[in-house]
């Protein structure tokens, strides 16, 4: 009975998402992701991990784990039978102070079960003119523990628009989700030069011109 409230439940998210956004993925040359990975992208919406996790094919769909805010996600009944069982999330503890579990070790466990991850490397939604905000370095300290994972970087386009801050009420608008080729960490490469590459490969897939606003 359960699993099935969880597929009709997730059902729902996808023609909800589909029908206000009218959403559509742009796969990358080498065509989709022939093996777990790590899907990193922008972040500038509570709603971006749904579009991203809606446009994968159901069996890529099946395989990806969103990476979220346990606070957030375990704060009711509802919210914690979508993130923990519709979304089956990853779920870090923000604070370090209510950390049971190291979240790199968390991540870590998840791809070592043959799970994909979307996570989201600026940490925190970009409500700047920037396109992007500087990369935290969970993403460098992850690949590093699993350097044989393919990292895949997401654009997410307009999404921002669709779900303004302090809206409750989305306003359709078309969005576009766009998959980049997967890199790999180079052997003995240094975190700052990670950073940036991922970061350059994130903003390359990116509609606007560099330094041009949305």
């Amino acid at each position: 009975m359960k699993a099935l409230l969880i597929e009709a439940a997730a059902s729902v998210i996808v023609l909800f998402a589909r029908a206000v956004t009218a959403v559509r993925a742009i796969w990358a040359e080498e065509g989709l992701p022939t093996r777990p990975c790590i899907y990193f992208a922008n972040h500038s919406s509570h709603g971006d991990f749904v579009l991203v996790w809606t446009v994968l094919p159901p069996r890529l769909r099946q395989q990806a784990r969103p990476v979220a805010g346990a606070e957030y996600w375990l704060k009711s009944r509802l919210t914690r039978f979508i993130g923990s069982d519709v979304f089956n999330a990853v779920l870090i503890a923000r604070e370090r102070d209510n950390r049971i579990h190291d979240p790199i070790e968390q991540m870590a466990e998840a791809i070592d079960a043959g799970s994909s991850l979307i996570l989201f490397p600026e940490g925190t939604r970009n409500q700047t003119d920037a396109p992007l905000l500087p990369f935290k370095s969970g993403i460098f300290h992850l690949i590093t523990a699993r350097s044989d994972t393919d990292l895949v970087p997401v654009w997410i386009n307009n999404l921002n628009r669709v779900m303004p801050k302090g809206e409750i009420v989305p306003i359709p608008l078309i969005c576009t989700v766009t998959f980049g080729n997967p890199l790999r960490i180079e052997p003995d490469e240094a975190k700052d030069a990670f950073l940036q590459r991922m970061q350059a490969a994130l903003l390359a897939l990116s509609p606007r011109p560099a330094g041009g606003g949305e």
